[in-house]
Order: structure tokens, then C-alpha cells, then sequence
């Protein structure tokens, strides 16, 4: 057993002898540490493929199948990554042509930016027309009544309502505003005792609050008025 360690001993001398001489291993400790001996050595490491490259070999490998199994084989790759990149399934886009394109942007109605009701309240049309008189104000009411309530033909209760509706001081003689307003031609009979407003009491209302355009709306209407009544006057007499 003693010569077998010596002879053991000598083997590892004459390799420790056979080894390049490094001088700055002479002066160096032998370190036990196994993860400093791993991280001094050198790794071997594989280069990764470019782009241009992987490329080529894509086209290279395609190159050789038939047009639909290609096909299908971009579309499974194309469908396998986006699930990857997005958890929800994206479907793979369908080609339409711009003529198509165009025809159905065309045939599609045009939609409202917004989807909200603009109508007026009553409260609010009448701030901003300003009535100052029973008879403006039941005009105003006449007005609001037809055109946002579509209802063209209203009694004198239906105005007394919609007032309360906006919030407006009670009218005095309701009843008593509206004949007034159907003499100065602002209102007019309808169909069983219920009135409408005229085409003058409309041009008054769409003037206001500028009072002086509504008079002059009025007087010019009165005016055409006058003129047609006269002609057709003059026309039986000849």
C-alpha cells in the first residue's frame, strides 16, 4: 500500500510538470471554490439567428409546399402567436377590397356624434325667449306645444299646464291671454273649440327675446297680407 501511494504521488508530480508554466500561477493559492473555477472559464455560447436570416429559411422552407398548405400554415403560426401575445383569440383579418370598402362606408347611415334628447324643457325655452307679456307667454307656450310636444291643437287648460310645467307665474286670466292672443293674430281657431298658433305668432316667437324683430316680423306679415287681400280684391272686381 506504501508503494502504491508513491507511485500515486509521482503520477500527479509529472502531470503537475507536463502543464504550461504560468508565472502568475506560481503565485496564485489554488482556490476550493467550484463556482469560481466555473465563472474564470470560458463559455461556450451558440450565436442566436438573426432576423435576415431567420427569414430566409422561412421563405426557403415555404418555398417548397403548395400555395394553400403555405396558406394555412401562415395562418396557423399568425393565430398561434397572437394567442400567445393577447390571452383572448384574435381572428386572423379578412381581406376586402377598397371598391368594397368604399361601397359599404358609402351604404352605412351617417350616426349622431351625440345620442342624447336636445329638446328644450319648458322652463328653459321660456328663459330664453323672455316673454314679457300674458300674451308673449302664451304664445311661447303655443309654440313649445306644437313644436316639442307635437301636438298642434291644444285648449287653454293645456297651456295653463305646461306654464305650471315651467315654473312660470300663474297667468292671471289664462283664458282672457289666449282671446287676446287670437286677436292680435298670433293664435287661431282649430278643429272643436282648440287653437293653434299662426304662422305669425310662429315668426314672433322664433324673433324672440329680440322684441323690435318680432314686431317687425309681425308688421311685414300683416303687410304680405294686406297685399295678397287687395289683389285678389282687385282681380274680382275686373
Amino acid at each position: 500500500m506504501r508503494l502504491a501511494g508513491h507511485f500515486s504521488q509521482r503520477r500527479r508530480n509529472l502531470q503537475a510538470i507536463n502543464q504550461p508554466f504560468d508565472g502568475a500561477s506560481m503565485n496564485e493559492t489554488p482556490s476550493n471554490n467550484p463556482s469560481t473555477e466555473e465563472s474564470s472559464s470560458p463559455k461556450s455560447s451558440t450565436p442566436k439567428p438573426t432576423e435576415a436570416k431567420t427569414l430566409a429559411w422561412i421563405i426557403e422552407a415555404l418555398e417548397e409546399l403548395d400555395p394553400p398548405t403555405r396558406q394555412r400554415i401562415l395562418h396557423t403560426v399568425s393565430v398561434f402567436y397572437s394567442t400567445i401575445d393577447h390571452p383572448s383569440h384574435i381572428p386572423s383579418p379578412t381581406f376586402v377590397p377598397q371598391a368594397t370598402r368604399h361601397h359599404q362606408a358609402s351604404a352605412q347611415p351617417p350616426v349622431a356624434p351625440f345620442t342624447e334628447d336636445r329638446t328644450p324643457s319648458p322652463k328653459d325655452f321660456l328663459l330664453n325667449k323672455k316673454p314679457v307679456t300674458d300674451i308673449e307667454r302664451v304664445t311661447c307656450l303655443a309654440y313649445y306645444i306644437t313644436h316639442f310636444r307635437d301636438t298642434p291643437h291644444f285648449k287653454t287648460l293645456d297651456l295653463s299646464k305646461l306654464n305650471t310645467e315651467a315654473a312660470q307665474i300663474k297667468l292671471s286670466n289664462a283664458a282672457h291671454a289666449v282671446d287676446n292672443a287670437s286677436k292680435a293674430g298670433l293664435l287661431v281657431a282649430a278643429v272643436r273649440g282648440t287653437k293653434q298658433i299662426s304662422a305669425m305668432g310662429e315668426l314672433y316667437v322664433q324673433a324672440l327675446p329680440d322684441r323690435e324683430a318680432a314686431r317687425n316680423a309681425t308688421t311685414h306679415f300683416r303687410a304680405k297680407r294686406r297685399g295678397r287681400k287687395s289683389s285678389s280684391t282687385n282681380e274680382r272686381n275686373e
